[in-house]
């Protein structure tokens, strides 16, 4: 079954603040906590639901990339999964977490990037190199990712004494309640900038585009994903860069049609050229290439182009090409054109059909006697 998405779940609009999609999910997780509905599957059903829309979205970087990939884009959280479900249910109710709750603080690895990129056939077939520019978050240049201006550093956080954590006692009907929560003051990296600096204002990072060469190999079709390893968005603390995923889109030919590693493509001739033979010029991959069309060629029929298909990717070699004929009846005939045309159909014989059904040649006279 398929996912509600996450902002439809807590009720929200896609620019919804932290704030309110705190609210939406302490209210919502009020109405349906198990407590609250005892026995009542369709609550305790929903009651997941909106903890794992809120596990996402209370995270700038989970819902970056839930914004950017969709559901395909986050790991499976939810309440009592990984990012810690329990310690946002106590916070609802006591308005702390479990002792030990985890610190934002610390370095944190990039965000990994999608990148949906248009090729030719002739560029999946054979391989390319392409160069995209690509809006990311790349550190600060002038203070190398510290968040402070040059030749200054972060100090140590007074509130938390540097340890990014501050232990909260809170009275409750159930009795004290002792929490470890991040330090607000420093939002729990234990430092505290005092003299940000001016290219990134404190962040660290900043947003650039970057030229990004990708190498295309032979054989790719629409649907195959590239990594480029490290082309995401700069780590913050020292992190490292998350991965750019290259999402592949082969755009339909003006002549050809792929299957697998073999192409298609139409070809028309002449009744003349049909009954008599000829040699034609084939569009290929490569470039145009003389074959030979045998008398009596039906409509219809295939002809197959050893190795001139797409390069295969996990192999050697590559497919073929098929070429469909397709014969053109002429049109328009004059009265003379019509008196030759039934002159000879009235020469054939069952000597010229080599096919067991009716013919081409066999048409041919049925059409034009009386």
């Amino acid at each position: 079954m398929s996912k509600r998405d996450y902002y439809e779940v807590l009720g929200l609009s896609r620019n919804a603040s932290e704030d309110e999609i705190k609210k939406a999910y302490r209210k919502l997780a009020r109405e349906y906590h198990p407590d609250v509905n005892p026995g009542n599957d369709e609550a305790e059903a929903k009651f997941k639901e909106v903890s794992e829309a809120y596990e996402v979205l209370k995270d700038t970087q989970t819902r970056a990339r839930y914004d950017q990939f969709g559901h395909a884009g986050t790991q499976n959280g939810g309440f009592g999964g990984p990012g810690g479900g329990f310690e946002d249910i106590f916070d609802m109710f006591f308005g702390g977490g479990f002792a030990g709750q985890r610190a934002r603080g610390g370095p944190q690895r990039g965000a990994d990037l999608r990148l949906d990129l248009e090729i030719t056939l002739e560029e999946a077939a054979f391989g390319a190199e392409k160069e995209v520019e690509l809006p990311k978050l790349q550190t600060c240049s002038e203070c190398e990712g510290t968040g402070s201006a040059p030749g200054t550093f972060p100090s140590s956080c007074k509130v938390c004494q540097g340890s990014g954590q501050v232990r909260v006692t809170q009275k409750t009907m159930l009795g004290h309640f002792q929490t470890i929560k991040a330090c607000n003051n420093c939002n729990g990296t234990g430092k505290v900038i005092e003299t940000p600096c001016d290219g990134c204002y404190g962040q660290g990072r900043v947003k650039t585009n970057k030229k990004i060469a990708i190498t295309i190999p032979a054989g790719v079709d629409t649907g195959a994903r590239l990594r480029v390893a490290g082309e995401g968005e700069s780590g913050t603390g020292g992190g490292p860069e998350g991965d750019l995923y290259v999402f592949i889109h082969v755009k339909p030919h003006e002549i050809f049609e792929r299957n697998g590693d073999d192409i298609w493509c139409d070809y028309s001739i002449s009744v003349v050229q049909a009954m008599l033979g000829d040699e034609i010029k084939v569009p290929t991959l490569d470039g145009d290439v003389k074959f030979k069309i045998p008398e009596g060629t039906q409509n219809g029929t295939p002809f197959r182009l050893k190795n001139k298909g797409v390069e295969k990717l996990r192999g050697y070699g590559r497919g073929d090409q098929h070429v469909r004929i397709n014969v053109t009846v002429p049109t328009n005939l004059n009265e003379k054109q019509r008196a030759l045309i039934k002159e000879f159909a009235d020469t054939l014989t069952s000597k010229n059909d080599v096919v067991k059904e009716k013919g081409f040649f066999e048409k041919v006279k049925d059409a034009f006697r009386g």
